[in-house]
């Protein structure tokens, strides 16, 4: 069991949706969190909320799709708290389009803040955790990841990548002490769809967002490799549908996903969120 209490958790995408929930969570916990996002005004709202709880957090300003400049910021890091013991990487960004109605820096920056940096940021950190023969690294992907989200295919593909990615990693890393985890956090009360005024499709577990960070937390206590806060039914469901996709692409339909993930497209297309 790892305890969280006492280590360094670098933390990207901290200031917004679920983030700041999973920062408050950690710092309740006696973690030292190391908030990383890009503004810095809501960063240093979001610490000086820690601190006056109680908790330990530093904010550190960073565009993290800047993959280039990612050594940078590992060593800012390692200079200001030391080494890093957890990250959990859950920067995300997310555009609705028609695939056809996408540009390619739509897909370039999605497929970057979502995957590649949270890869790269992670294999500048796993040499040290390697060496001192702990760590743990946390994925934070979502069920668009597991079945194809209509009218969100891009980030769909960048979940999908990241889930197959951690999927890879920890059996590589079996031996090696250093925990691996892939989150899916399914509808939370801190969801973007919320930024639209829109509901969730029907039948959808909408969780709160402070339930996501405490599942978050016991999974790098215990380790798990996968967690879905959408609960076991929902993991079977996702199996089916891999084995049967045009049952998916009918649930999809019946549920409302496919014309709320259009509305959300009409409505970003239109000059929306």
């Amino acid at each position: 069991m790892t305890h969280i209490a006492g280590k360094n958790v670098l933390l990207t995408g901290a200031s917004g949706g679920i983030g700041e929930y999973i920062a408050r969570a950690l710092a309740k916990q006696k973690a030292n969190v190391i908030c990383v996002a890009r503004s810095q005004a809501a960063l240093e709202k979001l610490v000086t909320e820690i601190e006056q709880a109680g908790g330990k957090a530093i904010s550190i300003p960073f565009d993290i799709s800047k993959v280039e400049e990612l050594p940078s910021l590992v060593e800012q890091v390692t200079q200001t708290i030391g080494s890093v013991d957890i990250v959990i990487n859950n920067a995300a960004i997310e555009k609705y389009r028609p695939f056809q109605d996408y540009s390619l820096d739509d897909i370039r920056s999605t497929l970057t803040t979502n995957l590649i940096s949270g890869m790269e940021l992670t294999r500048l950190l796993l040499p040290d955790m390697i060496g001192k023969g702990s760590g743990h690294v946390v994925n934070i992907a979502s069920g668009s990841g597991k079945k194809g989200a209509p009218y969100n295919s891009v980030y769909s593909a960048s979940k999908a990548g990241l889930i197959m990615w951690t999927d890879a990693l920890r059996q590589e890393l079996a031996s090696s002490n250093v925990g691996v985890t892939v989150v899916c956090p399914g509808y939370t009360q801190a969801g973007m769809f919320l930024a639209f005024g829109l509901s969730a499709p029907k039948m959808a577990r909408v969780s709160q967002p402070s339930d996501v960070a405490n599942a978050i937390l016991r999974a790098i206590e215990k380790n798990h490799g996968e967690v879905m806060l959408d609960g076991f039914l929902t993991k079977l469901l996702f199996s089916y549908i891999q084995l049967v996709p045009d049952f998916g692409d009918r649930l999809y339909r019946w549920i409302g996903l496919t014309k709320l993930n259009q509305t959300r497209a009409f409505n970003q297309m239109s000059g929306g969120k």
